[in-house]
């Protein structure tokens, strides 16, 4: 019997609404509005940021990386640190790192400032698509002494004047470097955190011709190569017993002379920061939902107030008031299911065409799309309420003397 009658409820919700059909869109409005903006905000969120975490997980995926400034008596790391380092249990390879600013000279033109990295063979073994064309340094390349570069596009366009061919020499600090590789372009999210727009690009060489070129000893980075199958925190708890050997300091001033740093802790706070903005813009956007439940509220008050002597009509026939009740509650409800699935559909069209423009991967919030039905689904009982209330309540002698 209860089936019956929420069926014959639906039936009648939708021939009102049908037969109101500009006054129902202009009420469906605020809840399709509301919902879309939802959907499309939290859905981008998701999208953009599961993007970013994807490239930066994909960078750091196997890799610690250790700056070690040391201390007054022991600056940076040492040949021999380095072999301690890669003999940790758990480690595979220590990939020394250094950098500095510098400029370029090619056929007579100095260049504006290019970004000079010093890298070793180990790094390239872990990152074999680093380059385009030509080769990768070798360990006999490694002693400081020979000038070898690998370049990137930038350097390419910007220094050597568009000019790729393998083995074009140009003048890197007073010295002369010779191209073995380009460097393949990098459209990650890393590089474009590190890029420099006022750069003439990228120059890989030996890190130990960087110590040369910047009067440095030691090196004060490595990065830290690990088996996906390491345990992250005690991988991190041996490499900081080895580097309080080194430096000969504890765990408590351990933070002046160095730190271990992973992608994990920076996913961590990226993803906590998602939920966040994502609970913020929801918030925001549930304001619009608020105005179309208010819209219903007054749709269905001036239904009840059109349709008060079919409202007499019924309870003089012996309709009950929980049915009257009913009725109009599922009219409301009905109501704004349909503006919430519209606005599904429009707030998932937006997202697409959001994350089409910036560049990002697509992908579905199926949380964001449950919290819009839902909000529908509350708002139309809530602000169906008081109109179904009145309908029923109506004194069926008085309705029927309405008009």
């Amino acid at each position: 019997m209860r089936i019956s009658v929420i069926g014959q409820s639906v039936r009648m919700a939708f021939s009102n609404i049908r037969n109101n059909k500009m006054r129902s869109f202009l009420t469906m409005l605020g809840i399709v509005i509301g919902v879309a903006s939802v959907i499309a905000l939290i859905t981008i969120v998701s999208s953009v940021t599961g993007s970013v975490v994807d490239q930066f997980e994909a960078l750091g995926a196997g890799t610690l990386t250790i700056t070690a400034q040391g201390t007054s008596v022991k600056h940076g790391l040492e040949d021999e640190d380095i072999e301690k380092l890669s003999k940790v249990s758990g480690v595979e390879a220590v990939a020394p790192t250094a950098s500095l600013s510098s400029t370029a000279v090619y056929d007579g033109t100095v260049s504006s400032v290019v970004q000079v990295e010093g890298r070793d063979a180990v790094y390239f073994q872990h990152n074999d698509d680093t380059i385009q064309s030509g080769r990768y340094f070798n360990s006999a390349e490694m002693g400081g002494e020979t000038n070898v570069a690998i370049v990137d596009t930038d350097f390419v366009a910007n220094v050597l004047g568009g000019n790729s061919s393998l083995g074009t020499a140009f003048i890197l600090n007073g010295y002369e470097y010779t191209v073995i590789g380009i460097k393949s372009a990098d459209s990650s999210v890393s590089s474009a955190l590190s890029s420099d727009s006022d750069s003439g690009g990228t120059v890989i060489i030996p890190y130990k011709n960087v110590l040369k070129m910047s009067v440095m000893k030691n090196v004060t980075s490595v990065e830290v190569y690990y088996a996906e199958d390491a345990d992250t925190a005690t991988l991190e708890d041996a490499l900081s017993a080895c580097l309080n050997e080194i430096f000969e300091v504890t765990d408590d001033t351990a933070d002046e002379a160095y730190s271990i740093s992973s992608i994990d802790s920076l996913v961590a706070t990226m993803t906590s920061t998602e939920t966040l903005l994502s609970a913020m813009l929801g918030g925001i956007a549930s304001i619009a939902l608020l105005v179309g439940g208010i819209g219903i509220m007054n749709m269905m008050l001036v239904s009840v107030s059109e349709r008060t002597k079919e409202i007499g009509l019924r309870k003089a026939l012996g309709a009950q008031p929980y049915r009257i009740q009913l009725q109009f509650l599922i009219e409301s409800i009905t109501l704004s299911l349909l503006g919430g699935l519209i606005g599904i559909i429009l707030g998932e069209l937006t997202a697409y065409a959001g994350t089409v423009v910036m560049r990002t991967t697509f992908s579905v919030s199926y949380g964001a799309i449950s919290l819009g039905a839902g909000f529908s689904a509350i708002v139309g009982i809530i602000f169906g309420w008081m109109p179904a209330k009145r309908a029923s309540a109506l004194n069926p002698i008085d309705a029927l003397r309405s008009e």
